[in-house]
């Protein structure tokens, strides 16, 4: 089953206990972010009073609140394009500011554990959501895995935070 718009914001908001993301592309392409990108690639620093006004945030926030966890964990090869650098600035700092449990697994400096090349939410241990993208890094669409069994996704979150390390403690803007 496909997910978009409304309905993958109820789905998404419909998580009891945790949402985990494991995201393995180098670059994702948003059109809807083609002004910040651009702002971050003049030097520019994300204006910190989005920390309370920005959508995706404030839900971050009332998740945490209530007692609920979203982990991510992103896997990729150092050295950092200005893709992730924008990502990690712009994106993961104000999400872990927010609450979200950022993670990194840089496959420089250590092994691939047997992870997939596919992007997916995992929510509650139990529901498992493909993210599809195109070759450019460009969204094409959100699939429920409806009937999957969830435990090789389950075993991928645990393998994937088992050799990830802290955003914070990974990347240090310059």
């Amino acid at each position: 089953m496909r997910l978009e718009g409304d309905a993958w914001r109820e789905f998404f908001d419909s998580f009891q206990h945790e949402a985990f993301r494991l995201e393995t592309l180098p670059s994702y392409t948003v059109p809807e972010e083609e002004e910040e990108l651009r702002r971050f690639l003049a030097g520019q620093t994300r204006p910190a009073e989005e920390l309370h006004t920005d959508s995706y945030l404030l839900r971050v926030r009332n998740h945490i609140e209530s007692g609920r966890r979203i982990r991510r964990v992103h896997t990729l090869t150092s050295p950092l394009g200005d893709h992730l650098k924008f990502q990690f600035e712009w994106g993961y700092a104000f999400s872990v500011q927010a609450g979200e449990e950022v993670n990194i697994l840089d496959f420089a400096t250590t092994p691939d554990p047997g992870l997939p090349r596919q992007d997916f939410w995992l929510f509650d241990d139990a529901r498992v959501v493909l993210m599809h993208y195109a070759a450019d890094g460009t969204q094409t669409g959100r699939e429920l895995l409806e009937g999957a069994d969830p435990v090789p996704y389950v075993a991928y979150k645990n393998l994937a935070l088992e050799h990830a390390v802290p955003f914070t403690e990974y990347y240090k803007a310059d």
